[in-house]
């Protein structure tokens, strides 16, 4: 009965103290092991959150935990929920509804958006996804049509030019640093160049000669 309510672990009288202990110091590793997990996904541009079918949070990493209590309101339970939109989208995801697309978009109070990429699911009720944020929705095309850029490789020049780090171009395209770092390597040896400075300007250039 306890299990059916949500409990996790439960010891029965008379309680032996040295089983008790035992089981506690199992929770407190697993715990650990968890937060440790967490943290890493935050470390590597990832973060991830997992929702219930009604859009309420289950979990999420540090930096997406944040980031969602940051901008989107809590609930009657004080739980972080999904906009309404949002939970529209992730129904006909969960539907498999022909042409629901995986990734949405809701508006922020600060005029942001805010992304979220469905990655699957984890259980009959726990759906995970990815976050991110986007502080502008309008990436210049010409720089993937001037620059011999791809698509990908356009926006992450297009975020670089803005003076963001390649964290932040991570969490906001929803890639690891380190496939950041790849596409900048490409974008230097398409542009010439050798550095982050020298490609901001060739973009900053080419978005002032099209405006």
């Amino acid at each position: 009965m306890c299990l059916e309510a949500g409990g996790v672990d439960y010891v029965t009288k008379p309680i032996v103290i040295e089983e008790m202990l035992a089981r506690i110091r199992v929770h407190l590793a697993n715990a650990r092991l968890t937060q440790s997990a967490r943290a890493a996904l935050d470390a590597s541009g990832r973060y991830l959150l997992a929702v219930s079918r009604q859009g309420k949070i289950m979990w999420a990493t540090p930096q997406a935990q944040k980031l969602l209590s940051d901008n989107l309101a809590a609930g009657t339970d004080d739980e972080v929920v999904l906009p309404d939109p949002m939970l529209q989208w992730l129904e006909q995801v969960q539907k498999g509804k022909a042409g629901a697309k995986t990734t949405a978009m809701a508006s922020l109070p600060n005029d942001e958006q805010l992304r979220l990429q469905y990655m699957g699911k984890l259980g009959p009720n726990e759906f995970l996804l990815r976050l991110a944020k986007d502080t502008s929705t309008n990436l210049p095309a010409e720089f993937s049509s001037e620059l011999g850029l791809t698509t990908r490789e356009g926006e992450v020049l297009s975020w670089l030019s803005k003076g963001k780090t390649n964290r932040d171009i991570a969490q906001i395209l929803g890639l690891s640093p380190r496939t950041v770092d790849k596409h900048l390597e490409q974008i230097y040896a398409k542009l010439g160049v050798e550095n982050r400075t020298a490609a901001a300007a060739i973009a900053t250039s080419t978005r002032r000669r099209n405006s």
